[in-house]
């Protein structure tokens, strides 16, 4: 017999601490990305150097997300999350101390390693704490966990680089970790909320085909790689073009910084109430699809490559942030499609396999946009390169052959 279900009220609850994780776990990883002018000042580093911190980073998610993803099917979100914050928190200060590029190059490694199990047991929060007919919603406010750490990380490192060094930005940002822990310890402390984040939450579940032979995760994974290189940009390159690309004070660029991952949530909330709306008006249990939906935002993803004939700071900036709408609109309907489709015991597993992906793509387009900026001197090129898939990648996933959904066992 499975956990009973959760009231809605709380179980929202949970959802919101699971979603406050992936901000903090983006403030630390953020930091680098918005001070990084500084950083390769400090360490003379070219932006080629900059692009393989940035891979760095994700080499180690790539490898650590779905081995994660597993442990953390087996240990459960709440011990999880828990373990990984901790961990992280400690990692992300040590940044404060390096004295080359190379410590630093371990160091990034090791962050992404510590902070792969965030995004599989806040995936698994959510599938396991709401029903069906919420969670496509869900996932939509889990994603702006993402950008509010962005958001965030952009002003307050920005600040603490002008005020203290960057070097204090690191080690300051790296506490905001200690303020969230002992929250969600009393949130999810409760035995029904323990035993729900600590099994599958079905009475039985069969034993699931190989995740990486399954079709709903390998029609996610398309949409991963359309939709990656847009928050690509927004999260690792966007606080350097506007300073050494566009011209602009280091002090002005949080005004500007915070505008884009907040249009990247309203995107990530906005496709996943619609798609919620859908599938409660379709039924539980019928196969359904959002292609509608997934066309629109990949139009969005697509303004990126518009970026540079857009005259003026801020219209550039509401440019990347349509992108980013679009682009988290693509993750938020990848992610509840995937859901639907594969058994409920390996839900974080299959969350960690399209983290991975998604640190694959950073792996490879890093470092080439790392070296066609110190190249070419400019930053229009990789804005149209990057921007250029969302749409070839959004019809290859609505003309896939669809994966049966899953039907999910009654509870009792």
């Amino acid at each position: 017999m499975g956990p009973a279900p959760l009231s809605r009220g709380r179980a929202w609850l949970v959802a919101f601490f699971a979603t406050l994780a992936m901000s903090v776990s983006y403030v630390d990883r953020q930091v680098m990305s918005a001070i990084g002018a500084s950083v390769r000042k400090a360490l003379e580093m070219s932006a080629a150097q900059f692009g393989l911190l940035a891979a760095a980073f994700s080499m180690a998610y790539l490898v650590g997300a779905p081995l994660a993803g597993i442990l953390v099917d087996r240990v459960g979100a709440r011990r999880g999350l828990t373990a990984a914050i901790v961990t992280w928190s400690v990692v992300s200060a040590l940044h404060a101390m390096v004295p080359t590029f190379a410590a630093l190059f371990v160091l990034r490694v090791l962050l992404g390693a510590a902070e792969s199990p965030s995004f599989p047991a806040a995936a698994q929060t959510v599938r396991r704490a709401l029903p069906e007919g919420d969670r496509s919603a869900a996932f939509g406010l889990l994603f702006t966990g993402s950008s509010l750490g962005a958001a965030i990380a952009a002003p307050l490192a920005i600040s603490l680089d002008v005020a203290f060094g960057w070097r204090a930005a690191f080690f300051i940002a790296s506490a905001v970790g200690m303020v969230w822990l002992p929250a969600w310890l009393l949130v999810t402390s409760p035995k029904p909320v323990r035993d729900a984040l600590a099994t599958s939450g079905v009475a039985s579940v069969p034993r699931p085909r190989g995740l990486l032979r399954d079709p709903a995760v390998h029609r996610a994974i398309v949409l991963v790689l359309a939709s990656a290189p847009t928050t690509m940009f927004m999260y690792i390159w966007l606080p350097q073009y506007l300073e050494l690309g566009r011209g602009l004070p280091k002090p002005s660029l949080p005004q500007y910084l915070w505008l884009p991952p907040l249009m990247g949530d309203v995107g990530m909330v906005g496709f996943g109430a619609l798609a919620s709306r859908m599938d409660r008006r379709v039924g539980l249990g019928v196969q359904r699809s959002h292609v509608e939906l997934v066309l629109a935002a990949a139009a969005m993803a697509t303004t990126l490559a518009l970026v540079p004939h857009v005259q003026g700071t801020w219209p550039a900036v509401l440019a990347v942030g349509l992108a980013a709408a679009g682009a988290g609109g693509l993750y938020t309907l990848l992610t509840a499609d995937m859901m639907s489709r594969i058994d409920p015991a390996r839900v974080s597993a299959a969350g960690g396999l399209t983290a991975a992906a998604q640190s694959l793509v950073y792996i490879v387009l890093n470092p080439i946009v790392g070296r066609w900026i110190d190249v070419s001197h400019s930053y229009d090129g990789p804005l149209v390169m990057l921007g250029a898939v969302a749409i070839p990648g959004a019809i290859a996933w609505s003309v896939w052959s669809q994966a049966q959904p899953h039907h999910e066992p009654q509870r009792g």
